[in-house]
């Protein structure tokens, strides 16, 4: 073969330069400039070490992966440094600038880039394993970083700063920590459902703790850990009994519902009595006035003091939805009846998740449900099952609207369709509906007025 000068080489692309310093036997060659590297291929022509080889045959060297893969396998226990992939990198940063190469040889130097730190491993296989070897690593980095979370950010200074406000929760079961309550603003801090779980928060709290920065796609800092609430130690609430653990009783203490010109509300109160902590569902066939019933509830227990009211609406027409807005308590959540079983139970659960915090705390929560239907059988009886009469404690009571009995209810309801559909009011289907040790509500007196009440609507309904 004819030795090619400086001109030659000089117009060659830095591939074909690498073939024949590749073929020349020159240690190290492609962590040598382009300059460099031409010198030391002259140098090894001038030599007579090895067989220079002709541009031509340089570039068809370039097409035939595997001879070059064998032929060009430096010596034996030979390694690229990190100095070396940086050499290589900065020659192929001057090849972009210098040539105009066609697709094939970038995509060859392209797998040469990826390959492993040994030298004796050029083959494409390698090359890949190693690539994605590097690649997994990373992303299992990214991934402990990220998932360290809290903690590391514990640890780190910014995430040391401790933020002090009141509680607001949000319909999904997660909240905020209001810097300035009750107005929202941008440096309130998010809180997790599941802290607000293990604390057992409510609205309205004080709340104290560090928080973190926001991360990528957050627009809030977000609360490490829950220190106080209410000035006093988290842990220390974190270790008091749980609600499902607390004794319950029957009701005792009576919730009057009675509106002088509501003749449905007054056969509740005296026939199917309900007290603080009672399961209670309104049933009937569909258009029999459960709705119309839940709302005039609602309206009969808004504004007592003693009471904390909320509303569910879990599948309810939009026309309806519009109307509770209006009412004088305004849902605390609501779809519609398209929405899948899913969001139904998305929209009960966190309400009765905060009743049963503010029942645990002494307090008398009333919890309407228009309706269980279309949520999950499972669902619906925790829901019923979460009301109850605390000893010496607060208390949870679960009015809900279906269309039969769910079981378990310590009242039950029933509205006639027939008395509805006619105008007759009270609706009241007496023999279906009752309550369970009603003499507990209304004394024995009282109980013994509803039985005769029964007897009566027996007959009637004989005759």
């Amino acid at each position: 073969m004819s030795v090619v000068d400086r001109s030659a080489l000089e117009a060659s692309p830095l591939a074909d330069l690498h073939a024949i310093a590749s073929e020349l036997s020159i240690d190290g060659y492609r962590r040598l400039r382009r300059a460099d590297l031409i010198d030391a291929i002259l140098d090894k022509q001038d030599g007579g070490d090895g067989s220079p080889a002709s541009a031509d045959e340089a570039a068809a060297a370039e097409d035939e992966p595997a001879a070059e893969s064998t032929e060009s396998k430096p010596a034996a226990g030979s390694a690229e440094s990190a100095e070396d992939k940086a050499a290589a990198s900065e020659a192929s940063e001057d090849e972009d600038e210098d040539d105009d190469e066609s697709p094939a040889p970038r995509r060859r130097r392209g797998r040469r880039g990826g390959r492993g730190r040994s030298a004796g491993r050029e083959n494409g296989d390698a090359s890949a394993r190693d690539e994605s070897a590097e690649t997994e690593t990373e992303t299992d980095a990214d991934a402990d970083a990220e998932s360290a979370g809290d903690k590391a950010e514990a640890d780190s200074g910014d995430a040391e700063e401790t933020v002090e406000g009141a509680v607001e929760l949000l319909a999904n079961g997660s909240g905020f920590v209001r810097v300035s309550p009750p107005d929202p603003s941008d440096d309130d801090v998010y809180i997790s459902s599941a802290q607000v779980k293990r604390c057992e928060l409510v609205s309205g709290d004080r709340i104290a703790g560090p928080k973190r920065a926001p991360r990528r796609s957050e627009r809030f800092a977000s609360l490490i850990r829950i220190e106080t609430i209410n000035g006093r130690p988290a842990s220390e609430l974190a270790d008091g009994v749980r609600f499902d653990d607390l004794p319950a009783a029957f009701p005792t203490d009576r919730i009057t519902v009675s509106l002088d010109d509501d003749p449905t509300l007054k056969a509740i109160e005296w026939l199917t009595p309900f007290g603080k902590g009672s399961r209670v569902t309104i049933v009937g066939a569909t258009r029999s006035g459960k709705t119309e019933a839940l709302k005039r509830l609602a309206v009969a227990l808004a504004g007592r003091d003693e009471l904390t009211l909320s509303v569910v609406l879990a599948g309810v027409r939009p026309e309806e939805i519009s109307e509770w807005g209006r009412g004088p308590v305004v849902p605390a959540a609501a779809v519609s009846f398209a929405a899948s079983e899913d969001a139904r139970n998305g929209a009960i659960e966190p309400a009765i998740d905060q009743a049963r915090r503010l029942a645990a705390r002494g307090a008398d929560a009333v919890v309407l449900i228009d309706t269980l239907d279309g949520a999950s059988r499972q669902l619906a009886r925790k829901a019923l099952s979460a009301a109850r009469n605390i000893v010496d404690g607060g208390s949870l009571t679960v009015i809900a609207t279906a269309a039969e009995p769910v079981g378990g209810e310590t009242t039950v309801i029933a509205l006639d369709g027939a008395l509805t559909s006619a105008g007759r009011f009270p609706a009241l289907d007496l023999l279906a509906s009752g309550t369970l040790r009603p003499e507990l509500l209304v004394g024995d007196a009282g109980a013994e007025a509803i039985v005769h009440a029964r007897a009566e609507a027996q007959e009637r309904s004989q005759s």
